[in-house]
């Protein structure tokens, strides 16, 4: 991707401050599914910041959702997309009394009590560019919002459109090795781009969300000299984070409680 330098948004700090739950603080055993109301409800409570993901439905609002087909998490059948905002919002997601939330719903709810990472999943089959109505609808969203926010994706082209958006919120990428036999059909010339990323000046980032297990990577490491935020995902136990945290400023986690940094 080229394009011209992008104005940098540094972090807030409330994201490096407190550690970041993973989808919410998810426990399907206690009827809390993940990206749902009541697993945001739990993180507040618990003092955490939110990790969540976004999908855009088929009238162009920013669904609060991770996979791309309704399958996994609910009764319904088929992709996220072919469905209106008003229709998705019926589906209840299984063993939970929730349903498929808005992005403004959510943020709502925060009302700033806590950070909000929000992480745009669009066109992550190619990595190629998108047409920008999920990266405008959640432009909408975060508008008027007061909270400490902050966008992310695995597609440059996402981070791109919000620069333009909402260029006063901080933005970065989700990043990870990259191995070609992992994201195949993904060429392995674009793995190679995406695993130097490369895209991190242009497009006016100010952290990175990498994969735990890769923290040691040279540029991760150059990214982190020259000033950049490290965060890293995803993490699932206390010896985990202890690892993560010699490198990363901040965690994303899930399946255990994490500790909050004094």
């Amino acid at each position: 991707m080229t394009m011209a330098l992008s104005k940098v948004v540094p972090l807030p700090a409330a994201f490096t401050a407190r550690p970041l739950a993973h989808r919410g603080l998810h426990d399907r055993a206690a009827g809390r599914i993940e990206n749902a109301m009541a697993a945001f409800r739990a993180a507040i409570t618990h003092g955490y910041g939110i990790e969540l993901d976004v999908q855009m439905s088929a009238d162009g609002q920013a669904m609060v959702f991770h996979d791309d087909r309704l399958d996994r998490l609910t009764d319904a059948r088929g992709l996220l997309r072919a469905r209106t905002a008003a229709e998705l919002a019926r589906i209840a997601l299984r063993d939970s009394d929730d349903t498929i939330p808005m992005l403004p719903e959510v943020l709502a709810l925060v009302a700033g009590k806590v950070p909000v990472l929000i992480e745009i999943k669009e066109g992550l089959d190619s990595m190629g560019p998108t047409d920008g109505r999920l990266e405008a609808a959640v432009a909408r969203a975060i508008a008027a919002y007061s909270g400490p926010v902050a966008v992310m994706s695995f597609n440059p082209n996402c981070v791109a459109h919000m620069a333009r958006l909402s260029p006063d919120v901080a933005r970065g990428l989700t990043t990870d090795s990259y191995d070609p036999a992992e994201y195949a059909p993904l060429p392995s010339e674009k793995c190679t781009h995406l695993r130097a990323i490369a895209d991190y000046d242009s497009i006016g980032c100010s952290f990175i969300s990498h994969l735990a297990s890769d923290l040691m990577r040279p540029r991760v490491q150059e990214l982190k000299a020259q000033g950049a935020a490290i965060l890293c995902w995803t993490i699932r136990s206390p010896t985990e984070e202890a690892a993560a945290r010699q490198v990363a400023d901040g965690i994303t986690f899930e399946g255990y409680m994490a500790r909050h940094p004094a």
